[in-house]
């Protein structure tokens, strides 16, 4: 009977380890499970982490700002005014010939031209044109004459200005120094010496006859006062006639001559 309830007794104890032993091992199976589904839900973070930088690329704000900024520089206001705007040449620059009784008394020149025209239609053709200055009574060397975009016409170009400037003929017995005229007049040495009466032509072609007492040495001037050219901001108002004496000496003397002058000049200061 002992042993019989010590087997009883020891059934008993062994189905309780037993059913301990089962629910350990139903712990661990839930605990792999648990770590299954745990290290799965990591890799399928860890595969959502890795895809999400991809997905979020083409919709990054990053592209979209660079090609503003760069459409931005592409259209900037200094082009379009380099394109679109008409640009001036220098000016044209010719020489226009005066004699001085042009410029003494005044004139109208009249000059032809032939330039490139732009027509309606986009057509260059050439035209002729005649330009009128009213060249005034005084005017000197160097004055200028604009016409303005009277020069050849071209696509994106604004005609250029010809500017015309006054250039004095040579006259073949008066010089010009500002307003006044010069003259040079050839006087022999014995008339410089001893005094003579000269005709000096005046510009106008009248003449002046003129008397000297004096010695006309080298250098020496007679001044004509309002013989000169006219003044071109008072018209009424002239310059001077300044005569300049071409003294002539004798291009041989014999010895006789010679020591004559000597005993003559050899006391003069």
């Amino acid at each position: 009977m002992s042993r019989r309830s010590t087997s009883e007794t020891d059934i008993p104890m062994l189905s309780r380890d037993m059913s301990r032993g089962s629910p350990s091992e139903t712990e661990s199976s839930l605990l792999r499970s648990k770590s299954r589904r745990s290290n799965s839900e990591t890799e399928a973070s860890l595969l959502s982490n890795m895809r999400s930088p991809e997905t979020e690329k083409p919709v990054s704000p990053v592209p979209s700002l660079s090609r503003n900024t760069s459409s931005r520089r592409s259209s900037t206001p200094i082009i379009y005014s380099q394109s679109t705007g008409l640009k001036k040449p220098p000016p044209i620059e010719k020489k226009l010939e005066c004699t001085l009784e042009e410029l003494f008394e005044g004139c109208v020149k009249k000059i032809k031209i032939n330039r490139d025209v732009i027509t309606n239609t986009g057509m260059i053709v050439q035209q002729e044109e005649v330009l009128k200055i009213q060249v005034k009574p005084g005017w000197k060397k160097g004055t200028k004459v604009t016409f303005e975009g009277k020069g050849d016409e071209k696509p994106l170009y604004l005609p250029a200005d010809i500017i015309f400037s006054i250039d004095e003929k040579r006259h073949p017995l008066f010089t010009r120094d500002g307003d006044d005229l010069e003259i040079g007049v050839e006087v022999p040495l014995l008339s410089a010496l001893t005094g003579c009466t000269i005709s000096v032509p005046l510009f106008r072609g009248d003449k002046m006859t003129l008397s000297f007492d004096d010695i006309i040495y080298p250098g020496y001037e007679k001044v004509i006062k309002g013989q000169g050219m006219p003044n071109p901001k008072d018209p009424e108002k002239r310059g001077d006639l300044r005569i300049k004496f071409l003294i002539q000496f004798p291009k041989e003397l014999s010895d006789e001559k010679r020591a004559q002058a000597r005993r003559i000049l050899q006391d003069c200061t």
